[in-house]
């Protein structure tokens, strides 16, 4: 595949209905458009845009879309029970619209910013042909994961559990690219560009360009990738090329790459200034209004967890124990332990958990439960990182932004003889 244009996913009904006269749109609803001479060229009227967001992306139908302009979609946890995540049930989470066409051929990634020692600009295939490949199973996450629980509630999409993935990515390091570009001293952060077109359609607006540390673009893990899960990256995931860095929220993994700013300051593209993707530096009371200047740039993403298996709702027989199991991750850190509960946090009991396959992927837990009587219960998960650090049993410090919520994961379970 060298070339997509968005305009053409959606052929069939709408297809025929964009090429169609204002006078046969008025004939297909029955009624006049007031106003109707107002409308852009080739605007497709609200009613006709039925195009479908699990058929458009290859999505499973049990994710639930949060947002269509631009698209973000929720997957469950109960769909994300693969050790890796599969892009039918990957979280979809974009700032501006999907780029209108894609040119592989001409596709281009320029390093420019104050600290690069000359700008310099590869084309997609210089990427795949100079550098070695490297293939990591990355866990991404939004910064928002969890806003729904916050209270007041966080302004933004009311994301819930499912925001978070992780898959194969297979890419060129960007520590190895830089070393080919050449970078100054002073470098302390990079930034990122893409294709991504602003909800305004103003060409000279980015919807998102934010970035990370100099440290954490050097890491081993860091990848302009090409390819997840073996494959070409979804559209919807940053096809051609996009930046990865696990552990950081997802919003640094840069989508449709085509640039990337070698800076000798914190780097200033949109999303980047508060209150974007920032908390209070100190703990605030909920509700509090805090001063841009007292928000801190959110780096590496909490110690969390995920029941995946089973569904919340799960009924068992009198007596049945229950094999449950999930994923737990750390941001920058790895889980060292994983505990489950059965009496709201009362006692715990501890899971069997295992390595991640590679640093920055998240980590498989299990385990078998007895409960002793008939009735409802919950299931609790908290995973404790290499810095000591357990999730809280509640929803952590309010932000404005509802951010970083890592609160234990819970899932309902009813034990009863009509199980």
């Amino acid at each position: 595949m060298t070339k997509i244009d968005i305009k053409e996913i959606g052929k069939g009904r709408r297809g025929f209905i964009k090429k169609a006269s204002l006078s046969a749109f008025a004939t297909a609803m029955g009624l006049d458009i007031v106003f109707g001479g107002n409308m852009p060229e080739g605007y497709v009227p609200v009613v006709f845009q039925d195009d479908d967001p699990y058929k458009l992306f290859s999505k499973n139908k049990e994710l639930k879309v949060l947002n269509s302009k631009p698209w973000n979609i929720e997957s469950m946890p109960h769909l994300l029970d693969d050790k890796v995540t599969p892009a039918s049930k990957m979280f979809v989470r974009n700032n501006g619209l999907i780029p209108a066409e894609i040119n592989v051929r001409a596709w281009q990634l320029t390093f420019d910013g104050e600290s690069v020692n000359a700008p310099k600009t590869y084309s997609l295939q210089d990427l795949k042909t100079k550098f070695k490949h490297y293939t990591y199973q990355l866990t991404i996450e939004c910064g928002g994961n969890g806003r729904s629980e916050f209270f007041p509630p966080a302004s933004g999409n009311q994301w819930e559990t499912g925001a978070v993935a992780c898959a194969n990515w297979t890419g060129v390091r960007l520590k190895d690219v830089l070393a080919d570009v050449g970078i100054k001293d002073d470098a302390v952060y990079i930034g990122y560009h893409a294709a991504d077109v602003h909800l305004s359609g103003n060409p000279d607006k980015e919807p998102i360009s934010r970035g990370v540390p100099i440290s954490k673009a050097l890491q081993e893990e860091t990848l302009l990738a090409f390819q997840m899960n073996g494959e070409d990256i979804p559209l919807a995931h940053g096809y051609p090329l996009r930046l990865v860095a696990g552990g950081y929220p997802a919003s640094v993994s840069g989508k449709w790459l085509t640039g990337i700013s070698i800076r000798d300051k914190v780097h200033d593209g949109s999303k980047m200034e508060a209150p974007s993707y920032r908390v209070p530096c100190k703990p605030v009371a909920p509700g509090d209004t805090v001063a841009d200047e007292d928000m801190c740039i959110i780096e590496s993403m909490p110690v969390k967890s995920l029941i995946t298996y089973p569904k919340t709702g799960a009924v068992l027989s009198s007596g049945q124990k229950l094999e449950v199991r999930g994923h737990a991750w750390a941001g920058e850190l790895e889980v060292t332990k994983l505990e489950v509960s059965t009496d709201f946090g009362g006692t715990w009991q501890q899971a069997t958990l295992q390595k991640p396959a590679n640093r920055l992927a998240w980590q498989h837990f299990s385990a078998t439960l007895s409960f002793p009587q008939d009735g409802y219960y919950e299931v609790w998960a908290k995973a404790t990182d290499s810095n000591g650090t357990s999730q809280p049993m509640v929803v952590p410090g309010w932000n404005p932004k509802g951010y970083l919520n890592n609160a234990c994961h819970r899932i309902a379970v009813k034990v009863g003889d009509n199980g």
